[in-house]
């Protein structure tokens, strides 16, 4: 049993990654398939898709090599608007490389979209 099923989908994911496959299976969640969205919106992932299982859901993931590290933070730290190069500083290697992904009044969403609107929120996760 995994107490951070966020956590335990991007482990999946990296580790899929760094042995070359070119697709890996999650068990799916809400949270789970937002962090997705985003990671795809952005590049990182091909594309996912949600099938239908007896028990639970699962996601099927296509991966195309292009993520480097990813992971959660935790604990998932409060950012205010006017902090996220601090915290860029501290979760990614290099500016403008890589993406935080933050939970918002307005949804999951990667940090430069919260810095064009101007709003804070709580970090999740990571990947670069």
């Amino acid at each position: 049993m995994a107490l951070d099923s966020l956590a335990s989908a991007l482990s999946t994911i990296k580790n899929a990654e760094n042995i070359g496959k070119r697709e890996c299976v999650l068990k799916a969640s809400k949270l789970i398939g937002s962090v997705l969205k985003v990671m795809q919106d952005q590049g990182y992932i091909s594309s996912f898709e949600f099938i239908d299982d007896e028990k639970s859901g699962l996601f099927k993931v296509q991966l195309h090599g292009k993520i480097n590290k990813c992971g959660v933070i935790t604990p998932r730290f409060s950012v205010q608007k006017t902090d996220f190069e601090k915290w860029e500083k501290q979760f990614l290697p290099a500016r403008d490389f890589g993406t935080l992904i933050l939970t918002t009044s307005e949804g999951i969403i990667p940090h430069y979209t919260a810095k064009e609107k101007g709003i804070g929120g709580a970090l999740l996760a990571y990947v670069w």
